[in-house]
């Protein structure tokens, strides 16, 4: 039979039948929206909580000395020419910064606490969360700025603010404890209070200084994409063969394991909402079949073949999932279009900060989502259509033609 002619009685049974299959394509179109927008938001988190852990002094790939993150001293630096370039891939980074990181304890007059003393060249943080923050008061200007900036919950806790005057002990190159004042030029605001209450910042030439050495702690390399990160992390390697060479994955485990689950939640919340509304296609379809008795028996009375029967069933289902998801996806489109890019959570910023999630989630709509969306709600069609499609094909063309 030819295909043309199962099209036709294909749609003429859907506009046959509106009412039912207008109910049915309403509910599909709202689990494909819904879908669709559940998964901006989680896209939207996923590389929202990249971002952060890569802006968190990491970048995509870091350098250290072995064993500096078992035992993070200055004796664990190492030497790093003040014209170094990164040659190779130039084109693929976004930019570079060489720190001292090392562990202090800061004073008030009227609280202490244990911090990570962070010597930074200001003009190369903008790789780093430190080139979007916000500030009281002034940032650093420059490498040699002997000022230090703050976080706001730390501020909190030492009850200090801009221009008071704080004490910091840390260890030298020579293993003994070296204490200095230092004024406070700035504090910054954060996305996570726990970055706030540990990192303390002033200038690299100002710590190295202090610590008496020309040494460094720490390389950070941002790149342009994601996907030049396994070449840059080779050439690195090869590079600073004597030092020891780790991706954000590595050293944030648990900020990459959330972006691998949230890989799978997509589906995961695909699967529920499409398995719920495959129970009400096939219900319509069934229903359909039943109610084709008498037509279907005498469509196989003059000839119509099972496998065109099969056919003729499954693109029904299919028609109607395409016409569907095809709304679903606009609906969605569209709405995305209209909708603030960013959600603000300022009204519950401080709990969310707590946890470590950033307090405005950045929506992300992917068009792979978007078609893996359509390709799965395709496949749930057919299967949906299999089992109607096997109640029609048993129908007896005498029996059909009795009723």
């Amino acid at each position: 039979m030819a295909i043309s002619l199962l099209v036709q009685l294909s749609v003429r049974n859907i506009v046959r039948h509106r009412r039912r299959n207008l109910m049915l394509l309403l509910a599909i179109a709202v689990a494909v929206f819904t879908v669709l927008m559940a998964t901006t938001m989680i896209r939207g988190m996923q590389y929202d909580i990249r971002d952060q852990a890569i802006s968190n002094l990491n970048g995509h790939i870091k350098i250290h000395a072995y064993g500096y993150l078992d035992d993070p001293n200055i004796a664990r630096g190492f030497e790093l020419a003040k014209e170094w370039q990164p040659k190779d891939h130039a084109q693929e980074i976004q930019g570079w910064a060489a720190r001292i990181r090392i562990p202090a304890v800061i004073m008030s007059e009227r609280e202490t606490r244990g911090i990570q003393f962070v010597g930074i060249d200001p003009a190369r943080e903008s790789i780093s969360f430190l080139g979007k923050a916000s500030y009281d008061g002034d940032p650093l200007s420059s490498s040699s700025d002997r000022h230090i900036v703050i976080g706001r919950e730390m501020a909190e806790q030492l009850e200090t603010k801009v221009g008071r005057r704080l004490v910091i002990i840390t260890q030298g190159a020579d293993g003994l404890n070296r204490e200095a004042g230092f004024r406070i030029s700035g504090i910054y605001d954060a996305e996570g209070t726990a970055i706030e209450k540990i990192f303390v910042f002033t200038g690299v030439a100002a710590l190295q200084k202090m610590v008496d050495t020309e040494v460094v702690t720490e390389l950070s390399v941002r790149l342009v994409d994601d996907v030049f990160q396994m070449g840059m992390l080779d050439s690195l390697i090869g590079f600073f063969s004597h030092l020891e060479v780790k991706t954000w994955q590595q050293l944030e485990p648990m900020a990459a394991a959330f972006f691998v689950f949230a890989e799978g939640a997509v589906f995961i919340y695909f699967f529920i909402v499409m398995t719920a509304l495959i129970f009400g296609l096939v219900n319509t379809l069934v229903t359909s079949v039943m109610e084709r008795v008498h037509e279907l028996g005498m469509l196989r009375a003059v000839g119509m073949r099972p496998g065109a029967v099969v056919l003729q069933v499954v693109l029904e289902s299919t028609f109607i999932m395409m016409i569907g998801v095809a709304i679903g996806l606009t609906l969605g489109w569209v709405t995305f279009q209209f909708i603030p890019p960013v959600l603000d959570w300022s009204a519950f910023g401080e709990g969310f900060e707590r946890f470590g999630v950033p307090a405005k989630l950045h929506l992300r709509m992917h068009v792979s989502d978007m078609v893996l969306i359509t390709v799965l709600s395709m496949v749930f069609g057919v299967l949906a259509s299999l089992y109607p499609a096997r109640r029609a094909v048993i129908i007896s063309p005498l029996e059909a033609l009795r009723r």
